[in-house]
């Protein structure tokens, strides 16, 4: 008799694909507004003064929303136990892409273009440290799996990709705080600056507690 699959294993299932098929129509939406590429395309529309006294910028720009998208898709099949055990291989492959998108790309960028973020020194201040723990968290989850700490290496993974994952959480409640409460619009970049990857992490840790408690 062929073993039955728990119920909860299948909703699960279920879930995930769901919630993977949301993911990636959202990063997806997100990453085609800026293509084909144009300087004065969604968020670039603001930032015209930056565009025009810092060349750099717009390229640094692509580079971050590009390689951004990408490491959000690898980094979601990276949390897929059906890839680990079936296909160790590509599971390694995979992530070791992600590991230098966001330590060659996706962070020196994300860094850069804090520097020149809306809202002032406080957003400033909030991207810039985000980019920095971004960096931070993944070169650590690559030098555990490198030493054998696979736990060590799991937790420092799910805390890179809970702030990759940022790039989806602060837009949302951008539309939350301007749909509910209507701030000015620099306020708003001030408190998404910060709103936006502080949760994220947060949640990841109690998440990380809940699941390696002894």
């Amino acid at each position: 008799m062929a073993k039955q699959i728990p119920k909860r294993a299948i909703i699960l299932k279920w879930v995930w694909r769901l919630g993977f098929s949301i993911f990636f129509y959202l990063m997806l939406a997100i990453t085609l507004r800026y293509f084909p590429i144009n300087p004065n395309v969604a968020f670039l529309q603001i930032k015209q003064s930056e565009i025009t006294s810092v060349p750099s910028y717009f390229y640094i720009f692509y580079i971050h929303v590009c390689s951004s998208a990408f490491t959000l898709l690898a980094g979601f099949t990276q949390f897929s136990t059906f890839l680990l055990k079936r296909y160790p291989i590509i599971h390694k492959t995979i992530g070791m892409i992600y590991v230098y998108t966001v330590v060659l790309l996706s962070g020196p960028s994300g860094i850069y273009i804090g520097y020149y973020a809306n809202g002032g020194i406080t957003s400033k201040i909030s991207f810039i440290l985000l980019g920095i723990l971004w960096l931070l968290f993944t070169i650590l989850g690559i030098r555990l799996i490198k030493t054998g700490n696979r736990i060590g290496h799991e937790k420092f993974m799910l805390r890179s990709f809970a702030l990759a994952f940022s790039a989806i959480t602060l837009r949302l409640w951008k539309v939350v705080l301007v749909f509910f409460f209507h701030p000015p619009p620099m306020e708003v970049y001030r408190i998404i600056a910060w709103l936006g990857w502080i949760p994220n992490l947060l949640l990841i840790e109690w998440y990380i507690i809940k699941k390696y408690k002894k």
